[in-house]
């Protein structure tokens, strides 16, 4: 079993420079059929509501009714792109949007300069209290600066599984490797935090993002899995992974090229670790 826990699908392609094929370059079914192509049995989209697609939770919502048993949608609430990033009322809307989209949890995207302080707040813990009484799986666009407070709402709520995104941003280049990668490791110790292993041209210095199978950045994910193991889950960020390798690739880098993983872990990585987290999740009609 393979379930890619990180890929998008937009109705319009919402990056620059512009494409010859807008309308289909991101669109639901090109995932599918990448999908179907590479023998992936499901994936999660993480909607983004961004640029031409701020009705992406609509969108993604409508491809898990065509997909149901391919698609699973966490719906984008709140991020820090929109209008409500960090005002009051954020648990309300987040109760309205597990009302309106079939959403077996939801995505934030936290701002780089933001401390995430807002996690503490009173609204804060509003918020992430009913993400885990309605057994949502939080997926956080995070930075290893973010990772105190991601540790603390982990502490608060052990029933909320909760997701970093590519290796919580982690990088092999720039000041602070080292001590990066020490904050990430260090939320191995809460088990419901989850990495999503993914991102390798992130990770790479941003002149070798096309250098697969991306051997210079391996002995983080190796230290980072010594950490977690079977706690991570492998994502693709198909389509905006094909700026510096395909689909196909995005699965090989791990499948193929991270030795280090053990066979049963690297099932579980692959499939049956998500596959876990989506069951207990909340159930959703499509």
């Amino acid at each position: 079993m393979i379930i890619d826990s990180h890929c998008h699908a937009w109705q319009h392609w919402p990056y620059l420079p512009a494409v010859p094929d807008p309308e289909t370059r991101g669109s639901a079914e090109m995932l599918i059929d990448q999908m179907d192509l590479n023998g992936v049995d499901a994936a999660t989209i993480v909607s983004a509501q961004i640029f031409q697609n701020f009705d992406n939770n609509d969108y993604v919502a409508s491809a898990v009714r065509r997909y149901p048993t391919r698609l699973n949608q966490f719906a984008d609430v709140d991020s820090f792109w929109s209008e409500t990033y960090h005002v009051s009322g954020a648990a309300s809307r987040l109760a309205d949007a597990m009302r309106r989209w079939p959403m077996k949890g939801f995505t934030h995207y936290i701002a780089g300069e933001d401390d995430a302080s807002w996690f503490e707040s009173p609204d804060g813990q509003d918020f992430f209290r009913v993400a885990s009484e309605n057994r949502m799986i939080a997926s956080i666009a995070c930075g290893p600066q973010h990772q105190p407070m991601i540790r603390r709402v982990a502490e608060r709520f052990p029933e909320l599984s909760i997701l970093c995104h590519h290796m919580s941003g982690l990088r092999a280049y720039g000041d602070g490797v080292e001590a990066n990668i020490r904050q990430v490791t260090e939320s191995a110790q809460l088990p419901n935090i989850h990495l999503k292993l993914s991102g390798f041209h992130y990770m790479s210095e941003p002149d070798r993002s096309w250098d697969f199978p991306f051997i210079d950045v391996m002995w983080i994910y190796e230290e980072v899995y010594r950490a977690f193991g079977s706690r991570m889950v492998w994502g693709s960020d198909y389509p905006v992974v094909t700026s510096a390798m395909t689909h196909r690739h995005a699965l090989e880098a791990f499948r193929t090229y991270c030795t280090f993983v053990s066979d049963g872990d690297r099932e579980a990585i692959l499939g049956t670790t998500l596959a876990g987290l989506l069951q207990r999740a909340r159930s959703v009609e499509v």
